[in-house]
């Protein structure tokens, strides 16, 4: 599984208008094979930063299969003009150290 992470700053005052937007956005990219989910959290200390997460079997899922699809276009258009500096996307591999999940 691959991790994709980005750090995405809104312009000030945007968050509740991205947030609606990734909404619509979502179906974009879980329509893509070898998308396994995705996380938007917002930040406690600064408003209008967010941290993206999504989930990928393989990096080419994320950087050939979505990006070159023509929903990419479509998740361009929704997203990118919210964000201010454009974020660093980047992947990572699986853990080499983790902790189980504690039970409930």
């Amino acid at each position: 599984m691959i991790l994709e992470t980005a750090l995405l700053t809104v312009r000030a005052g945007q968050g509740p208008a991205f947030e609606r937007a990734m909404a619509e956005a979502l179906p974009l990219i879980a329509a893509t094979p070898g998308f396994l989910g995705l996380e938007v959290r917002p930040c406690l200390e600064a408003p209008d930063r967010y941290l993206l997460l999504v989930r990928w079997e393989r990096l080419e899922d994320h950087t050939e299969g979505f990006r070159d699809s023509d929903r990419y276009d479509r998740w361009k258009a929704l997203l990118h003009h919210f964000y201010d500096p454009f974020p660093v996307v980047e992947h990572y591999g699986e853990p080499v150290v983790s902790t189980p999940a504690p039970c409930g």
